[in-house]
């Protein structure tokens, strides 16, 4: 095959290049690792690509994964060619479509990127649990192992499904294979036509549902016909794996790749083989080569087709010679005998021993084993230590590879030394980046670049954890002369290349134990080359003396401000890659990268090209090789955690923060999943490049800085000064304003330096400017270095400090209300980020007693993504608890919880009421011993808690009711002690965006909101799927271009205020902080006070609107003014007294539509590349914006006054 018909692309695009080509209907929803491909179909039909029949796919993104089976379903019944994507719990949700599909003989094809399920935990990476949920189902499944194999199973499973009438289940490992970026051979248009056969596509139409040929399914069946019924389908699973092999035969003729169901690959006379599918078959093969090269017996079964299982086929795949075999099942079923896969090859080896032409003499010995579940690694040494236990007179049936289980103890110990031939073979690069710095993306250029070149190949996988921003990114890159196999990370002591693209890591990381001898090792740094050695750490120098390391540094970020890219490093780093690694000649290199970047951004403007070009030309010239090695003289890494820590958060989340987490044995980790709280706040990721200082001559007090800023980075206190001791010299505070407080009383506002990404936005609020130099504020970003050690010092003594007495406290003001501790901080969220303020003065507000339900997404991921996690307590232990169900039953989730406060509550009054004394006492004692307090009881039957006074009583007298409970010895007390908590005000939320709110989780929202139940739900409106990548949903506004809407999404946005005030006892808030802060607090203390469910739909811009988030505010602001976010309150109190519940808190629209929309390429990008259409939607939108407020407005001004009836006839007469 020619060099042109190769391509360097990952799993999901291979399987939706196949899949938009030979399908006529996509129906489509976001759930990652799968959504790329619904964004590649979706692309690909915006720019009018046609199917192999000449029509453009009709794409179509449905409410939920339920959603998109109901419409795969019945567009198959209505005749057309129909496909969808998905993973983990979407899948889930498919699987009662899934059993009518199959049940109906329907052909079709399910592509599945194959992912954990939330168990214990939520985890998006890859394993065979999802699909495993569905064997049942009737589903045909093929297995794919590799980004080839991916393109081509996803053809060969399409014509396997049309000619035997079956659908497919076609998968293949999520982000090991899904995101894996590989060069692989693309199947031409006449490839595709070729295996398609026109003739049974005829027939699927001719079955379809239609008034010309009218019949009737899905009928109500009874005892007499239902099992026959069943039985029917027999034949159709009996020939389905000889119709897959023909196909399968059919592919190998026009391709030359011949695919078995059961690919045997090894000796041919193998003594142990090992049994699985999916990307581990590709490291177990690149083991076996290495062990045959070495005269070992050994072989590697791959299952391709797992359903309908062969066991004729699987028997005659197995060489007649083994005598050992491991099954390994990429999945766990907790209660069971085994896995899936293992009881299906001792079923067929027990079924081979009962036949008369049996073909083992003797049952080999079968092993049972997992690996790889949430993408866990699977290296060589561990397929060699799985080896070694067959031949182990004392092996382990059942067991685990690649952790420690030191509870049950199945782990099989490995060799991590062991290096397979092809390893030793390939060049393999590492690049440490930060999440959303351009790293992972830069490095995909890098790989296609090199790929293009004849005669080499090249693999990249990106590591990388949930959160948002400050996470660590690995980019693992390797290139050689022959197909890549190594479906697993790169190991220590192999990387020819490693670069630091953040200088913070080397603080942090042990990136150098990766790097073989005599590699190269780049770092971003201010340093300069001469001073730069002894800014490492000491275990950083050793290494680079000890691996003889070739040293080069640049100043990324300097190259980055001056060429116009701001913080965006990733064309520099690139740059000195191809420069110094020698894997492309240097020229050569440098105009393939300028080639890249005119494909990636010529769409988004010239001025974005010249700006890569620049910095391209520039770090040519600054970057620097050090020469130059001092003694081994640097620091000692900090100690992870403060020594203060838990030793749970010594021994674990240490570990985790250092990315060694694959070291934990199993006995450390908690068994339900409960993990402790206020953890964020020892990670301290030092992101910033730039701090707030403050000038506390010029700060007024506004309490602006701390209500905006998205990582609680900076805060206020306040206190006296008598609480001050042994006070750090450059502690700033002074004497707070405002009359409330007396003299004495000071105030600071404190930055966390360590915590503080950087973002502006505090400077952006801060509305205290010196006269004399108005560009100077109360607050200012600064570069962090000469401050970082100081404030430090500060801001560890601002924690010392004494909170202010909450009872004393206005909330109403920003003043008062920024003072009261946030119990959400230092979250992993995009830094800007437009959610988190919203989350933490909820916290600061009502945080010591809420419960959260948080629907996934990204406030689950930031919310509660390990190693840490954001949520704390006050000084009290008290703070908000938080879980996360699932993404579509968030809403049902936190209406559970409330129910069972509810009852709990109710629970505890009765009992109180039990051991009510009624007040009588003798002598001042109670009449009963075994009795409580009448005075007590009273009070905490009675008090409304409506302030933060009356809850501070009652938990006063909760305290006290508790130590008369200790005294009693009687069943009823032991009980209400076991309540009594719930006797003080619970406060119960429901927080998620978007894409649950209006989309997959809106019936559950609308039940909750119908309940009439007390729950306060929060929707975090991005107006997209965020953090699945910026999907469309329900609330994308009209013209606006997103994921799964390339072409602008044509319908307007869903309003979600009005469908809520339609209850008319649902509290309704309409909110955007960046545009009135003290309106958003408001709203808050309202919609918590009102004893029935509250909805409040925060704006919250995200970076997904394409806009610099430092202009976070200024955007809310222009978004308000020209009517794109109407701001009001309808509160259900208003209409018992006769007053109109809506107040609409904003302006008629002050400025055109098109100023907001320019400042943003969620728009924009649409005048480029549909100018038309982008004019049309402008127009449409502008009318939007004036009919809906116009609408508000009327009804904000209706007139509830009732009256009174003997006045009205008066006037009358």
């Amino acid at each position: 095959m020619s060099s042109s018909d190769m391509v360097t692309i990952d799993g999901n695009e291979a399987a939706a290049y196949v899949a938009h080509q030979i399908n006529e209907v996509i129906a489509i929803y976001p759930i990652t690792p799968a959504s790329p491909m619904g964004e590649i179909s979706d692309d690909r039909s915006a720019r009018h690509m046609p199917n192999i029949w000449g029509v453009v796919p009709d794409v179509i993104e449905m409410q939920s994964e339920g959603g998109a089976a109901g419409a795969v379903h019945g567009a198959l019944q209505s005749g057309a060619l129909t496909t969808t994507f998905t993973a983990s719990q979407g899948l889930l949700l498919m699987i009662p479509n899934m059993y009518k599909i199959a049940g109906e003989l329907t052909p079709t094809v399910i592509h599945v990127a194959a992912r954990s399920l939330a168990a214990q935990g939520l985890s998006i990476f890859g394993d065979h649990q999802d699909v495993m949920s569905c064997r049942q189902t009737g589903f045909a499944m093929l297995a794919s192992n590799s980004v080839q194999e991916v393109m081509d199973m996803t053809l060969i499973s399409q014509a396997a499904s049309l000619k035997g009438r079956i659908p497919f289940l076609h998968f293949f490992d999520g982000f090991r294979t899904s995101h894996e970026v590989s060069k692989i051979e693309k199947l031409s248009v006449e490839q595709l036509k070729q295996m398609m056969d026109e003739s049974l596509i005829q027939q699927h139409r001719q079955r379809a549902m239609t008034p010309d040929r009218p019949v009737l399914r899905g009928t109500s069946q009874n005892p007499d016909v239902y099992f026959q019924g069943r039985e029917t389908v027999n034949t159709f699973y009996n020939d389905m794996p000889e119709v897959v092999q023909e196909v399968m035969d059919q592919f190998a003729e026009i391709s030359g790749r011949q695919y078995q169901l059961f690919d045997y690959y090894g000796a041919i006379d193998a003594r142990r083989v090992i049994i699985l599918m999916g990307s581990g078959a590709e490291t177990v093969h690149e083991t076996v080569d290495h062990l045959i090269s070495r005269d070992q017996k050994v072989g590697v079964l791959k299952v391709r087709l797992y359903r309908p299982f062969s066991a004729s086929h699987f028997l005659k795949a197995l060489p007649s010679s083994v005598k050992h075999i491991a099954v390994l099942d990429r999945t766990k079923e907790p209660g069971s005998d085994g896995e899936p896969l293992y009881k299906d090859v001792i079923s067929a080896l027990a079924k081979d021993q009962q036949s008369k032409n049996r073909i083992f003499e003797e049952m080999p010995r079968v092993l049972a084993g997992r690996f790889g579940l949430s993408s866990k690694e699977f290296t060589p040494g561990m397929v060699k230590a799985v080896f070694d236990e067959l031949v182990n007179e004392e092996a382990k049936t059942e067991f685990t590879i690649g952790i420690h289980d030191d509870v049950t103890n199945l782990s099989l110990d490995w060799q991590t030394d062991f290096r397979s031939d092809a390893s030793r073979n390939n060049i393999h690069c590492l690049f440490y980046g930060l999440g959303s710095d351009g790293t992972v993306s830069a490095n995909k250029n890098s790989i296609k670049i090199i790929g293009e070149q004849p005669g080499q190949y090249a693999q990249g996988y990106f590591v990388y954890d949930s959160k948002k921003a400050g996470a660590v990114t690995v980019s693992h890159l390797r290139f050689g002369p022959e197909p890549i196999r190594s479906a697993y990370l790169i190991e220590d002591s192999e990387a020819k290349f490693v670069a630091c693209h953040q200088p913070v890591f080397v603080e942090k990381y042990d990136m150098l134990d990766k790097a073989a001898e005599g590699a190269t090792f780049l770092l971003n740094t201010s340093a300069s080359p001469e001073e730069v050695w002894d800014t490492l750490p000491q275990t950083m120098q050793k290494q680079i003396l000890d691996k003889h390391l070739d040293f080069w540094v640049i100043d990324a970020y300097r190259v980055a401000q001056e060429s116009g890219m701001g913080r965006r490093i990733n064309t520099v780093m690139q740059t000195c890659f191809f420069a110094i690694s020698g894997v492309l000649p240097k020229e050569q290199a440098i105009a393939s990268i300028k080639e890249a970047v005119e494909k990636t951004y010529g769409r988004k403007g010239r001025k974005i090209v010249q700006r890569n070009f620049a910095a391209i030309d520039a770090t040519l010239e600054q970057l620097h090789q050090v020469a130059e090695r001092g003694e081994v003289n640097g620091f000692e890494r900090p100690p992870t955690v403060p020594e203060s820590s838990s030793d749970f958060v010594k021994q674990v989340t240490a570990t985790l923060i250092e990315g060694k987490g694959d070291s934990l044995p199993v006995s450390l980790i908690p068994a339900d999943g409960t993990w402790p709280v206020g953890t964020a706040a020892v990670e301290k990721r030092k992101i910033a490049l730039e701090i707030p200082v403050w000038d506390e001559n010029l700060c007024i007090h506004c309490g602006k800085c701390p209500f905006v800023c998205p990582h609680t980075a900076i805060r206020s206190k306040i206190f006296h000064v008598d609480e001050l001791e042994a006070i750090p010299d450059n502690f700033k505070h002074v004497q707070v304003k405002g009359k409330e407080f007396g003299e004495g009383w000071h105030i600071s506002y404190q930055v966390a330096p360590e915590d503080c990404t950087g973002c502006g936005l505090c400077v952006e609020v801060c509305p205290a400017r010196d006269k004399s130099n108005v560009s100077h504020k109360a607050l200012n970003m600064e570069p962090i270095e000469p401050y970082l050690e100081e404030e430090k010092v500060n801001w560890d003594y601002f924690l010392t400090l004494p909170e202010y007495d909450r009872t004393k406290l206005n909330f109403t003001t920003m003043k008062h209300a920024m003072t009261a501790q946030p119990l959400f901080e230092f979250s992993g969220a995009c830094s800007g980020c437009g959610e988190t303020p919203y989350i933490k003065l909820a916290t600061q507000l009502f945080g010591d007693r809420m419960i959260i339900g948080n629907a996934t997404g990204c406030s689950s991921i930031y919310g509660g993504n390990l190693p840490t996690t954001p949520y704390t307590t006050d000084d009290n232990g008290r703070g908000p608890a938080w879980s996360n169900s699932l993404f579509e039953d968030n809403a049902e989730f936190s209406l559970g919880m409330r129910l069972a406060i509810d009852h709990q509550t109710e629970y505890a009054k009765k009992l109180l009421e039990k051991l009510d004394a009624n007040g009588d006492q003798i002598d001042g004692g109670l009449v009963d011993a075994n009795l409580i307090d009448g005075s007590l009881v009273d009070r905490l039957l009675t008090n409304d808690q409506q302030d933060e006074s009356a809850i501070f009583a009652q938990r006063e007298d909760v305290a006290a009711l508790k130590k008369q409970l200790g005294s009693i010895d009687s069943e009823n007390a032991r009980n209400l002690l076991s309540v009594a908590d719930y006797l003080v005000r619970k406060s119960v939320w429901s927080i998620g965006g978007d894409g649950w709110a209006y989309d997959i989780g809106f019936g559950g929202l609308d039940h909750v909101m119908a309940s009439g139940r007390n729950v306060n739900l929060l929707v975090l409106d991005t107006e997209v799927y965020s953090n699945t990548g910026g999907q469309m949903s329900k609330s994308t506004p009209t013209g606006a271009v997103a994921k799964f809407a390339a072409g602008g999404k044509a319908v307007t946005k869903k309003d979600l205020s009005m469908i809520a005030m339609a209850y008319e006892h649902v509290y309704v808030a309409h909110v955007a902080f960046g545009a009135k802060d003290v309106h958003t607090i408001r709203a808050f203390l309202e919609a918590e006070s009102y004893d029935g469910p509250s909805i409040i739909i925060a704006y919250s811009p995200c970076i997904a609107h394409g806009f610099d988030m430092r202009e976070n505010l200024d955007q809310q602001d222009l978004a308000v003014k020209a009517g794109h976010w109407n701001l009001f309150r309808y509160d259900p109190r208003k209409l018992d007294k006769g007053e109109n519940p809506l107040s609409l808190d904003s302006k008629r629209p002050s400025v055109a539509y098109g100023e907001f929309t320019r400042r943003e390429t969620r728009f924009s990008m649409l005048k480029r590349s549909h100018p038309e259409a982008a004019e049309a939607f402008y127009k449409k939108a502008q009318q939007e914006v004036e009919a809906r407020w116009q609408h508000y407005a009327q009804l904000a001004e209706l007139d509830y006054s009732v009256e009174d009836e003997a006045q009205s006839e008066q006037e009358k007469q």
